[in-house]
């Protein structure tokens, strides 16, 4: 059957320096099966399915599948699926757009062109404990007395992040990616503070086919929620992530003082039809 399909750069205003998702506009009536076959096949960090809303306080239900199985929340599925389906002529009854997936119902908004989405609450925070970062440092080549702190940020992906002294010694490490296993690893380090950017990511995920993300709105997500919560970072700031693997990812963070919104630009790569 023949469906509508976009495949939507994010966190970039120009194609191929951000994160692509794939975007399956008619999922309806297939079968997880299917949607992980097709998630496998596209090979991208993530692909998205999207169907009818089950609550009828939201516009769509989004679906969103890695290459290693089903996640309940990603960000920058998020943003690349809601751009496609308003370029697809999807509108609103609501003053922003309400996505229902794994987690329940997330909002997102358009300001000047750019979408944005509530960062969930997180349902696990807290330190990770010591074993465990020692068993990531080893994996990541990082010194014990480089990470200032290491928390949970968990919004649906179980993200773990380790704070260290940089933005460049976040781009020098070299994971060792079988022995990171099944852990969802996130690095954050301040920029200069004469930059336009104010922190430096990367996400490693290899347990679920998704070795290094060029970009990753769930982990900025948390992220933000931890480090806001101290006033570690402004109430609006950009984090910039995948120059490691050649991209120019930019993030752009703002605490309006109710909810933390996760926004980037989105441009579509790829617009057209794929048989499932």
């Amino acid at each position: 059957m023949k469906r509508r399909f976009a495949q939507v750069d994010v966190f970039s205003a120009v194609g191929t320096l951000g994160n692509p998702v794939a975007v399956v506009l008619d999922g309806d009536g297939l079968t997880p099966d299917e949607m992980a076959a097709f998630a496998r096949w596209t090979n991208l960090s993530e692909t998205t399915f999207v169907l009818p809303a089950t609550d009828p306080a939201a516009d769509y239900r989004l679906v969103i599948y890695t290459p290693g199985g089903e996640l309940p929340f990603a960000g920058h599925p998020t943003l690349g699926s809601a751009f496609a389906w308003l370029a697809a002529g999807g509108s609103s009854r609501r003053e922003r757009i309400v996505q229902e997936c794994g987690i329940g119902l997330v909002e997102i908004r358009e300001e000047a062109g750019r979408l944005s989405f509530a960062a969930p609450p997180l349902t696990r925070s807290g330190a990770v404990d010591a074993t465990t970062v020692d068993e990531v440092c080893a994996a990541l080549g990082v010194g014990i007395d480089e990470v200032s702190d290491a928390q949970w940020v968990v919004n649906g992906p179980e993200w773990m992040v380790l704070r260290l002294p940089s933005a460049q010694r976040v781009l020098d490490v070299t994971p060792d990616m079988a022995a990171l296993g099944d852990h969802l690893v996130g690095l954050v380090g301040a920029h200069p503070v004469n930059g336009d950017a104010a922190i430096e990511v990367r996400a490693f995920g290899p347990g679920v086919g998704v070795p290094e993300d060029p970009v990753t709105g769930s982990l900025n997500a948390g992220i933000a929620v931890w480090l806001r919560a101290t006033d570690a970072v402004p109430s609006q700031y950009i984090a910039t992530q995948g120059a490691a693997l050649g991209r120019a990812g930019r993030v752009h963070v703002d605490d309006d003082g109710t909810d933390i919104w996760i926004g980037g630009d989105c441009i579509r790569v790829i617009d057209g039809t794929v048989d499932i």
